[in-house]
């Protein structure tokens, strides 16, 4: 048995003239560090079920799609199709390849689906020939986002989002469109900003503000202030007023300092709540591991801009304590908050020093205003391309090759 190498993402095909098979050129396939490169044809030994066996050895460099090429799952699933024997349309919902005898592969089946009639909620799937069909030229449209997306719906967002990084604006704006708005969201808070504003300029004005409420807000801060001041200006008008009261506070500092880089929706607590209440917040999935490492105990009103700030109870001190203790007795006060003005080197500093994962920002009557988490700032400190660069070429300083094998 040889070393497993990573895993296939697509089929890389050649269309061809008068109706003849694609040939297939390779695989796509994703490696550690979510790298995906090309494996081509001819190293491929065997193809069994759920594994396929290559020889020799692997360049690690990134796949790009060149003009001349076809992705099956990417560009050829859900393409609307003419079956020429009736001239009727079908859906294709998959593609079978062959070994020839030349040893070369080929797209020679594709299995469609007729569109249903009357009461029937799925048409006829059948299985033909290649040359049975036509509407594959690269110059034709009719793609849909769904078989894409339920090839990929398993992925999380950060995943999802170097996908979407890797397609075309035509397909990465289709299935952006299909994604629901919590998803959407998600992905979006992990694209490099350019795919960000481009995403969100596709999208009809009053969906891109249901996107935007979705986002962490201090996400969705930075995704406005890349766009043109009216642009933002009538997205916010278009969220609920009390979604968009804290990403204009949010705007109004400074991108690099606390009071630019924080979320407004830490896990605020009162001091009369019980450490069962704080577990049970803390608990919820759509906290990021920052924010559920500690909850901040403040005086009513509990929406940021809170009462007065109190101080930091932390998940490891209340897995320690019974269920019915106040959390008011476990907080810890000696950590000093920041100001919403505090540069970002003096915020890594201040995170390092008392080892924390967030921090609290108050204004100067210490009312919380948010806090601000690890990730915030390691995106401000890492470079603007990060999510595009490969980490294991950043480690190694090359492009290395891998030996495997049957």
């Amino acid at each position: 048995m040889g070393d497993q190498v990573g895993r296939v993402r697509d089929v890389v095909v050649a269309l061809r003239a008068s109706g003849e098979e694609p040939r297939v050129l390779g695989l796509v396939v994703e490696v550690p560090g979510r790298r995906r490169i090309f494996l081509p044809m001819t190293r491929v030994t065997s193809i069994d079920a759920g594994q396929v066996i290559t020889t020799g050895l692997v360049n690690m460099r990134r796949f790009q799609q060149r003009p001349t090429e076809t992705l099956v799952l990417g560009e050829m699933l859900d393409r609307t199709v003419t079956i020429l024997e009736d001239s009727t349309t079908a859906v294709v919902e998959d593609v079978g390849m062959e070994q020839q005898r030349t040893r070369d592969w080929e797209v020679t089946r594709v299995f469609v689906r007729r569109p249903g009639k009357g009461l029937r909620r799925r048409g006829e799937a059948i299985t033909l020939e290649w040359r049975d069909v036509s509407g594959f030229s690269v110059d034709e449209e009719g793609q849909g986002a769904a078989n894409l997306l339920a090839t990929f719906e398993k992925l999380n967002a950060a995943d999802l989002a170097t996908v979407l990084h890797g397609l075309s604006p035509k397909r990465r704006a289709e299935v952006a469109a299909a994604l629901d708005d919590e998803t959407l969201a998600d992905v979006l808070e992990e694209l490099p900003e350019d795919d960000q504003v481009e995403i969100l300029g596709k999208l009809e004005e009053e969906r891109a503000a249901d996107v935007l409420e979705a986002m962490q807000p201090d996400d969705a801060a930075d995704l406005l202030s890349e766009l043109p001041h009216d642009d933002a200006e009538k997205l916010l008008e278009l969220m609920e007023p009390d979604e968009a009261a804290p990403l204009r506070r949010l705007l109004s500092y400074s991108d690099d300092s606390a009071g630019g880089m924080m979320t407004t929706d830490p896990v605020v607590l009162p001091p009369d709540a019980t450490v069962a209440d704080a577990l049970a917040r803390v608990r919820q999935p759509e906290l990021s591991p920052a924010l559920a490492a500690q909850v901040y105990v403040c005086r009513p009103p509990l929406e940021t801009p809170t009462g007065r700030y109190i101080g930091i109870a932390h998940i490891q001190r209340l897995l320690r304590e019974p269920p019915s203790a106040l959390v008011s007795g476990v907080v810890d006060s000696g950590i000093e908050p920041l100001r919403p003005d505090v540069p970002l080197g003096e915020i890594t500093h201040h995170l390092a020093t008392y080892n924390l994962v967030a921090v609290p920002v108050v204004d100067e009557d210490d009312h919380l205003l948010g806090a601000v988490t690890v990730d915030d700032v390691l995106d401000h400190l890492l470079p603007d391309d990060w999510r595009a660069r490969d980490r294991a070429a950043l480690a190694a300083g090359a492009e290395p090759e891998v030996e495997h094998g049957a």
